[in-house]
């Protein structure tokens, strides 16, 4: 509603307008009333940035469906619903919801395993996904849990970040050159395979890529207020259709005229049709052992064992034939074709230069892309996006696959953490400037929910993006009412535009990708981590080198370097830093061994123990004193100075009395001193006062000191 200006309405209506809205429960219920009453200006400002997010928002969310293996329309979904539902119970008033790069190919990556890619059932398990997403998401909201988070070090983020965005980029490379990109488990092997068929790249697709770069960097230094991106789309769009870029032609295998040529797609159509064969074989294989594992039936355990037996053999075998398919593919590719028409108007193809004399084949260069059965698709241009449905997407239950929730789960809940802290760190960057507070479980709610309903509108998996936000934030966005205005256009394109996007050639939704990813990488944030701590530096580095290794399975890159993050960290903890002290020149204290000094006293020693005293460095603090005491075997007293000390727990006070015990029996005496309240408290509680005297207990080390030298080197000058 807008807020009527001051003489228009009374005290009273204007408070009764408003007080509502300040409830906190219905705030709580409804957040997106915090965007009431609004203004004229409030209003248009939102329209402007929601039209400006819109004009970046469509080309994006088409080039991230394909990245997630879907068809682009469902990108233009996955821009509509969810935006809606995440601007309305959000908590940031700038940050746009919808899809991302990232989790668009931790998307494909989860699914590809499963199912075929482009199949039925690959963009039922997307969507399945996406639901996955979102419940988890809506629960760590829910449960305030969005402190999980940390268990993922910044430098862990990082290492996974820089990874993703290279695997990303460089996963687009195949469609600037246009060339096959198999998919294997090997990320690393399916880009040397695309690496390697750099000669067969297509010169007018790199041309348009180059354009695209072009446009979208010179529109950034020349006319930074226009999208650049919208730009290109427009600009290669019409040059496409001008040029006729696409041009294929759908024929029989009996068309080609190469015998080579002609077998070797007959193999790849024959190998097609038995790895359907025997995914269907193996998917019913399984489906058989979990019911037979369910049932727990002794008498039918070799019964079991066969049948995973020849689910292994299944699964080796349907492996073979896609690698040798994948060879295949490349090989029909490399190979250069001329097109002809017989007397009788049927469509023949000769190996380049060997069309025989007397029939006239036309000038340009085709290349096979696609077989399917008996069919080949050759390409005389370059790929374009091709039709899109129109219309907006319709209500319907996601389908949800029990047997493959579990295989899904590990990685839904990487991306639930990865999507949250990435939305998490947008909105706080943004808040830094526009001095919002931002509510990371609403936050986490809200995303939830906008991947939930999303699902039921054939949704895959969205999150918060950050340069959709950078824009809403740069062209002034009040409320998150923009991220609706900028679906209500999206719902404009689905209904009236998608015609128009036909002839936009794919490898500038690759451009646009790949500008967009390789800008999340961060090197100087892992040197700096390096110079800050080695230890989460290479937690970074493993993390990284994982991720790319294990592509395009990215959950296992960050499950890895994340564990290993938590190990090194529990490291450090088992053994906090302790110090031997000594007196430097200017009259500090400081470690002995490290700046070459000598012992404070020499019948006492002093020890500082720089962490929290619990179960899991008790035996470290207990060897520690120990060996201060093997290295100055002449002192008759310890004293362990523990400002350092936060919390003690009963491990700690237990092993605390065992040192005593030890030291009292050798005839040596402890002392402590700068004990927080809550540890002094807690030996309070334990009556370790019944056992050491709170004459051993200094409130500052001065004293401490003092009473030492005074006490057990008299014949030394008093501090």
């Amino acid at each position: 509603m807008l807020r009527p200006a001051p003489n228009a309405a009374s005290p009273n209506s204007q408070s009764n307008l408003v007080s509502p809205m300040k409830s906190p429960l219905l705030l709580a219920l409804l957040p997106f009333l915090r965007w009431f009453p609004m203004t004229r200006v409030t209003l248009q400002a939102d329209l402007i940035a929601g039209i400006t997010v819109a004009l970046v928002l469509v080309p994006q969310s088409m080039a991230y469906a394909q990245l997630a293996g879907l068809p682009v329309v469902y990108g233009l979904y996955a821009s509509f619903v969810p935006v809606i539902i995440a601007s309305l119970w959000g908590s940031s008033n700038q940050l746009h919801t919808g899809p991302v790069a990232m989790l668009s190919l931790m998307s494909a990556a989860a699914v590809l395993p499963l199912a075929a890619f482009g199949s039925k059932e690959f963009l039922q398990l997307s969507i399945m996904l996406a639901l996955m997403v979102g419940v988890l998401r809506l629960l760590l909201g829910l449960l305030r849990l969005g402190i999980i988070a940390n268990f993922l070090s910044s430098p862990v983020i990082i290492g996974f970040t820089n990874a993703a965005a290279l695997i990303i980029g460089l996963s687009q490379l195949s469609k600037v050159l246009n060339v096959p990109f198999p998919r294997t488990d090997s990320f690393v092997v399916d880009l040397w395979t695309v690496i390697e068929q750099l000669p067969s790249s297509h010169l007018p697709t790199v041309l348009f890529a180059l354009a695209t770069v072009a446009i979208i960097v010179g529109t950034k230094k020349i006319a930074p207020k226009l999208p650049g991106v919208l730009l290109a789309v427009v600009l290669a769009t019409l040059v496409s259709w001008l040029i006729g870029f696409e041009r294929n032609q759908v024929v029989s295998v009996d068309a080609i005229q190469d015998p080579a040529a002609r077998q070797l797609a007959l193999d790849y159509a024959s190998n097609a049709r038995a790895i359907d064969a025997l995914g269907r074989n193996t998917a019913s294989i399984a489906q058989d052992i979990r019911e037979l594992a369910k049932a727990k039936d002794n008498d039918r355990f070799g019964e079991l064992a066969l049948m995973e037996a020849d689910l292994r053999v299944l699964n080796r075998d349907m492996e073979h034939r896609k690698l040798s398919n994948n060879e295949r593919q490349v090989d029909l590719h490399r190979m250069r074709f001329e097109h002809a028409v017989t007397s009788d108007g049927q469509d023949i193809f000769f190996r380049r230069g060997q069309t025989p004399p007397g029939i006239t084949a036309d000038s340009h260069t085709w290349r096979i892309s696609k077989v399917q059965d008996d069919n080949i698709t050759f390409m005389g241009g370059g790929a374009v996006v091709g039709t899109i449905p129109a219309g907006l997407p319709q209500f319907h239950l996601p389908s949800f696959k029990l047997d493959f929730f579990w295989a899904l789960l590990p990685s839904a809940l990487v991306m639930a953490l990865i999507g949250f802290m990435e939305a998490t760190s947008i909105s706080k960057a943004i808040a830094a400037q526009t001095k919002e507070r931002v509510d990371t479980s609403k936050e986490l709610i809200g995303q939830g929910l906008a991947n939930i309903v999303g699902s039921f509108f054939s949704s895959f998996t969205v999150s918060g993006s950050f340069s959709r936000s950078a824009v809403a934030a740069k062209t002034g966005a009040k409320t998150g009412l923009f991220a609706i205005f900028s679906a209500i256009a999206v719902m404009l394109v689905l209904l009236y535009l998608t015609p128009l996007l036909y002839h936009l050639p794919q490898a500038v939704l690759a451009v646009i990708v790949m500008m967009a990813v390789f800008g999340l990488i961060n090197i100087r944030a892992l040197i700096r981590a390096w110079r800050i701590e080695r230890q989460e530096a290479i937690a970074g580095l493993v993390t990284f080198a994982a991720t790319l290794a294990m592509a395009p399975q990215l959950a296992n890159g960050i499950l890895l370097g994340g564990g290993l993050a938590i190990i090194l960290w529990m490291l450090r903890t088992m053994k906090p830093r302790t110090t031997i002290l000594g007196r430097d020149a200017d009259g500090t204290l400081a470690g002995a061994a490290e700046n070459n000094l000598p012992p404070l006293g020499k019948n006492f020693i002093a020890v500082r123990f720089d962490g929290s005293l619990n179960f899991v460095n008790a035996s470290h603090f207990e060897d520690m004193l120990l060996e201060a005491r093997m290295q100055n075997p002449q002192a008759k007293a310890v004293l362990v100075i523990g400002s350092g000390i936060n919390a003690i727990d009963v491990s700690g006070e237990e092993r605390l009395r065992d040192v005593i015990d030890t030291y009292r029996d050798n005839g040596i005496e402890i002392y402590f001193s700068s004990l927080k309240a809550q540890v002094y408290e807690a030996l309070e509680r334990g009556r370790l006062f019944d056992m050491l005297g709170r004459d051993h207990f200094f409130r500052t080390k001065e004293r401490a000191l003092i009473f030492m030298e005074s006490t057990y080197d008299s014949d030394t000058l008093t501090a």
